[in-house]
């Protein structure tokens, strides 16, 4: 038997705490994270928020947010200037919700390359292929083991149609269904959307082991709305936020960032948060 000395034990065993702590940093112990990683689920390459996607990432960082999650190409073309500003999560999920696209696109060894402190795996649950994308996460898992590499999960429930059409909900049921996938496959940290039912997300957060953070779900009418639900959430127990097209589709992306800045981080309710920001409610 190979006998390992106790100095390589723990230098082996420390590098998830830490990349974890270089995610969650901020004092508040809660996570501001905007995801850029929307692809092919997005679909539009020429209108909206990311037709500029160097832009798009620009805009975020003047906001703040501790992660920003992003494609590897984007990592690779676009990440080098802004080392150091946040910590950065390379995303692997790439599907769309009909399964017309379901590839795992990255790998923990290539996540480590591009220099991320965590491996996001976008899936979606539900219907014939959940098995398929149950495994995108357990491989992951496995494989982030190798090299103390958190995965954080970003896990979608969807309904079927007679018709086969897929669409992606957030009853509690379901949600709960997304959150005991993540706990059973092994992952540090969940992201689901937020059912808009606190008493039922109460009941999920305590259920779980794992720190979940909510998604920011479809570009709500206001600001104010998504921010509402936001600290709803954080009053439940999630440990913050990882937005998209809330963030980076709003009028202006770095006020709507200040705004879930001081939501997450601060403790302001909705309303408050968006005067601190030099916002109204209709924004």
């Amino acid at each position: 038997m190979t006998l390992i000395p106790r100095e390589r034990k723990l230098s082996m065993s420390i590098g998830r705490e830490v990349r974890l702590k270089n995610i969650f940093s901020n004092p508040s112990g809660n996570l501001f994270g905007v995801a850029i990683d929307h692809f092919v689920g997005y679909g539009n390459a020429v209108h909206g928020g990311l037709a500029n996607l160097p832009k798009a990432l620009e805009l975020t960082m003047e906001g703040r947010p501790d992660s920003v999650t992003i494609q590897p190409g984007t990592a690779k073309n676009l990440w080098v200037s802004y080392a150091g500003k946040a910590s950065l999560i390379v995303q692997g999920g790439c599907f769309t919700v009909d399964d017309r696209i379901s590839e795992l696109i990255t790998r923990p060894i290539d996540a480590i390359r591009l220099g991320a402190d965590a491996l996001a795996v976008a899936i979606p649950v539900r219907g014939q292929s959940e098995g398929k994308y149950l495994s995108w996460l357990t491989d992951s898992v496995r494989e982030a083991a190798e090299f103390n590499l958190p995965v954080v999960a970003h896990i979608y429930p969807r309904v079927f149609s007679k018709s086969g059409d897929a669409e992606i909900v957030f009853t509690p049921d379901e949600i709960a269904w997304a959150v005991r996938c993540g706990i059973e496959t092994g992952v540090d940290v969940i992201k689901v959307g937020y059912p808009g039912d606190k008493k039922s997300f109460i009941d999920i957060v305590n259920s779980c082991p794992t720190p979940i953070v909510i998604a920011g779900g479809p570009k709500e009418p206001t600001l104010g709305a998504a921010l509402n639900s936001t600290r709803d959430a954080i009053d439940a127990g999630a440990k913050g936020a990882v937005v998209g097209r809330n963030v980076w589709g709003a009028r202006d992306v770095k006020k709507a960032s200040r705004a879930y800045y001081s939501v997450i981080h601060e403790g302001l309710g909705f309303e408050a948060a968006l005067s601190s920001a030099g916002l109204s409610a209709t924004d």
